[in-house]
């Protein structure tokens, strides 16, 4: 934010030198549009959901675990889906009812982004652990 806080001040500056008599309207529709982008995307960064236990417990990395996504004011049933590749361990929540199945991309430890992707990897019962209630990040698509 501050490299765009910068160029901004910049862009002002470039403009009020090139002509002074629309410095006024140009800073004040440039820091309207700052203003509004900033907004934006902090919005799309913050939580729209959450995903949860069924059994408001923490969340058993297992196959078939029962998981609510919980976004909107809506409550959409569903469950997990476990996948092994090598090392590497991929949690899928599918809605019930629906064949789509999105991976739960961790953008830290209590927020996920769930992205439609086929699995990938060989089918296992059980992941690694447990998780906290999860803030979703992007409930665009659901």
């Amino acid at each position: 934010m501050a490299v765009s806080n910068h160029m901004t001040v910049t862009t002002i500056t470039i403009f009020s030198r090139a002509n002074p008599m629309f410095a006024k309207p140009l800073i004040f529709t440039l820091l309207t549009a700052i203003s509004t982008f900033a907004a934006t995307a902090h919005a799309a960064d913050g939580p729209c959901g959450m995903l949860e236990s069924a059994t408001g417990s923490q969340i058993r990395l297992r196959e078939g675990e029962s998981v609510n996504f919980t976004h909107g004011g809506t409550l959409t049933h569903g469950v997990l889906h476990i996948y092994k590749d090598g090392e590497l361990y991929r949690v899928y929540w599918q809605p019930i009812g629906s064949s789509e199945q999105y991976v739960l991309a961790f953008d830290d430890d209590n927020s996920v982004r769930l992205i439609s992707n086929p699995p990938h990897g060989e089918k296992v019962d059980t992941g690694p652990g447990v998780l906290p209630a999860q803030r979703v990040l992007s409930c665009s698509v659901l």
